[in-house]
């Protein structure tokens, strides 16, 4: 099971350097797992630089995977996990969910450098 950070998704979406880093993870549907706080991420960045037309898209695609609600385990979760990593409000409801489901969770976002079961990609220009 994957879950991939808005940062990889964003990353993907724009064919930036780190791209094809992402694209086995997030290709591999059945495999997927989607927060829905990053379907929340992804379609706000999306709309504020490309439209609302554009972010519709974007999300279809992130449908593809299975969207997780954020239920109270995974509050609960994400709660202890934010203290013990200082990790940001999304991020540590991101990380919970892999936690939860025993996924992998890949990124650019080096808050997740470190952690278990992350696999962090540095940014590249």
């Amino acid at each position: 099971m994957n879950v991939v950070d808005s940062s990889a998704w964003l990353e993907y979406f724009a064919a930036g350097p780190n791209a094809g880093r992402f694209a086995s993870a997030i290709e591999a549907g059945k495999d997927l797992l989607v927060p829905a706080i990053v379907l929340v991420e992804v379609a706000r960045r999306v709309m504020q630089q490309r439209g609302e037309d554009a972010a519709l898209q974007a999300a279809a695609l992130l449908h593809q995977g299975r969207i997780v609600p954020l239920d109270s385990g995974i509050a609960l979760a994400a709660a202890k996990l934010g203290v013990d990593h200082a990790l940001p409000l999304a991020d540590s409801i991101i990380f919970a969910t892999a936690q939860q489901y025993g996924a992998t969770l890949w990124t650019m976002d080096a808050d997740f450098d470190g952690l278990p079961g992350v696999r962090y990609v540095p940014k590249r220009k």
